[in-house]
């Protein structure tokens, strides 16, 4: 069992490098092709980053896996809500901008709730004249998800357009196009590879000790496929980018529900374990909770003892999360 941990752990170190490769060499063919750093910003970086969490939900559902699928996306929410801006907040008190607190958090807790919504045909709604409903994200629900992550790319880049420095940021490097080509083509062969690994070592710890897939998507694959999200965030909190220590969290926890969860759904429609429910309310209110954070006492700021609070709730709730999966034992392996 130390092998399949240790394998597992090179899996998430293949997905993360292999992100990286990708990013930088498609932002390096972008930039020698006239692209401006807006739009890499907003296609190649935001998308490349976000590619462990859907090589895993994609992977996992392909596998039959639907339970691994869903609670990385919504554990990987959960996590980065939680515990990163947890930590972020710990090391330095984040103050965002105006429109992160106004538009950009109520968005991500719309997302939840779309995606609640989605996933509980037969919960909510029950039978119809076709017969009952089934809790599925079927491909109509993943084009409704992928309608709306088209509506938030358009805010990003209305926002980002208004902004007085749109060309500044890390530099972009320039490589040959053979060399940024196979940095690309390196990078999602290590993305597939990686993903294969990671799922499949994680499903085997979990039978080794009868846990859940549920559990083990909730927990490992989320914290794992969420390692890029917690060193930016936690870098620009040392280095007191606050807005980028905030937005990177509430920006993916969007991407993660509208994109990722959208295309999973529209290759692979993906059965509905409604015992994930309880998980999806966490991050609603998770998400409530920072937004009253937000707009009462020192407006617009995630203060220490705020951060503190929000990473106890983490740790509280994972505990429970292991409880229940102890004491009640999976139905499905």
């Amino acid at each position: 069992m130390v092998y399949a941990v240790l394998l597992l752990l090179v899996g998430f170190a293949i997905l993360i490098f292999g992100a990286d490769f990708l990013v930088n060499g498609a932002s390096s063919v972008a930039k020698k092709n006239g692209i401006s750093n807006l739009a890499i910003g907003l296609t190649v970086v935001a998308f490349g980053t976000s590619m462990p969490e859907l090589i895993v939900s994609l992977v996992s559902a392909l596998d039959g896996k639907p339970d691994a699928s869903f609670g990385n996306v919504i554990g990987s929410n959960n996590f980065n809500l939680l515990f990163i801006l947890g930590v972020a907040g710990l090391i330095y008190p984040l103050v965002v901008q105006r429109n992160t607190v106004k538009y950009e958090v109520p968005l991500s807790l719309l997302a939840a709730a779309v995606v609640y919504v989605v996933v509980n045909d037969s919960t909510l709604f029950g039978s119809n004249d076709a017969g009952p409903a089934q809790n599925i994200l079927g491909r109509f629900d993943s084009i409704i998800l992928l309608l709306f992550f088209v509506g938030f790319l358009f805010y990003i880049y209305r926002t980002m357009r208004n902004a007085s420095e749109l060309e500044e940021g890390t530099p972009i490097k320039l490589y040959s196009t053979p060399v940024s080509i196979g940095m690309v083509i390196l990078g999602l062969v290590m993305l597939v590879g990686g993903g294969e690994l990671v799922v499949d070592q994680a499903i085997k710890i979990a039978q080794h000790y009868g846990l859940s897939e549920k559990l083990i998507g909730l927990t490992i694959l989320a914290a794992g496929t969420s390692l890029p999200e917690l060193a930016t965030s936690c870098v620009a909190a040392y280095r007191k980018n606050t807005d980028i220590a905030i937005g990177n969290v509430i920006g993916s926890n969007i991407f993660n529900i509208f994109f990722i969860l959208g295309v999973t759904g529209l290759i692979s429609p993906i059965p509905y374990n409604t015992a994930m429910n309880f998980d999806l309310q966490v991050l609603m209110a998770s998400t409530i909770l920072l937004m009253i954070f937000m707009f009462t006492l020192n407006s617009r700021k995630l203060d220490r003892w705020e951060a503190f609070l929000m990473l106890v709730a983490y740790f509280a709730y994972t505990i429970y999360l292991v409880t229940i999966d102890v004491a009640v034992p999976a139905v499905s392996q």
